[in-house]
């Protein structure tokens, strides 16, 4: 019993020695902040009294968000798939930490992914997913990092564990595995300058309802523009 006590009072010591302190001017970052899980984490944190800076994909998105949080919460909106909008975004973020580095940069979204089989689909199809869910967030960690490097903060990649199982065509596991790749290197490469770099492969958590119709008419479509060869050779009893 002794033995059990002295075990739990040695976790609780080395637990609480690495929690962060002094929150207040701490600024985080996360991406995917409309809805799901990055909506949560930035109500969370921005309750513990960090300065969250929240990119939204759509104006409705930071509005609802702001709506519920406190005033030190601040919003941006970004389309990953769009340089120019990341851009933006890093300026904004940069005039947020006012020359004192970003603590935290949570990488959340996800693009639209298609689910077919692979010779269902086409080039843009495998775009529409990656130039968000890797490209777009490799992109934005790429222009952040000096902002990271200067308050030796850390990077949060949240991967949805279901895209490191590779059941279905489509650029969604492929993203997955790239950011897991990516963020293998990064956090051996920023070692040096005192950044962490950490990977949160998440399980499933209620997002919203999956409207199964809207996926029935997406696999239709691109039923549809298949060709006869392609059609024939799975047949409508595959459809």
């Amino acid at each position: 019993i002794l033995a059990s006590i002295l075990g739990l009072i040695i976790y609780c010591l080395i637990r609480d020695s690495h929690r962060v302190r002094n929150l207040s001017g701490k600024h985080v970052f996360i991406t995917g902040c409309d809805t799901g899980l990055g909506n949560s984490l930035a109500k969370w944190l921005d309750k513990r009294g960090f300065c969250v800076i929240a990119a939204c994909a759509t104006e409705k998105g930071g509005q609802e968000l702001q709506s519920c949080s406190s005033l030190s919460l601040k919003t941006v909106n970004l389309n990953l798939a769009d340089s120019n909008s990341i851009a933006r975004a890093v300026v904004f973020v940069t005039r947020e930490t006012s020359g004192k580095g970003l603590f935290g940069l949570v990488s959340n979204a996800e693009g639209t992914a298609p689910v077919a089989p692979t010779d269902w689909l086409r080039i843009e199809d495998f775009h529409s997913v990656m130039d968000v869910s890797l490209l777009g967030l490799i992109e934005i960690t790429l222009k952040l990092l000096p902002l990271l490097k200067k308050a030796e903060g850390r990077v949060v990649n949240l991967i949805n564990a279901k895209g490191l199982m590779a059941f279905v065509g489509g650029g969604y596991s492929l993203s997955k595995w790239g950011m897991e790749a990516f963020s293998d290197t990064l956090r051996i490469e920023m070692q040096h300058f005192g950044v962490k770099v950490s990977i949160v492969e998440h399980g499933f958590f209620k997002a919203g309802v999956v409207n199964s119709d809207v996926i029935e008419k997406y696999l239709l479509r691109l039923w549809n523009r298949l060709t006869p060869e392609i059609r024939d050779s799975y047949g409508e009893k595959y459809f």
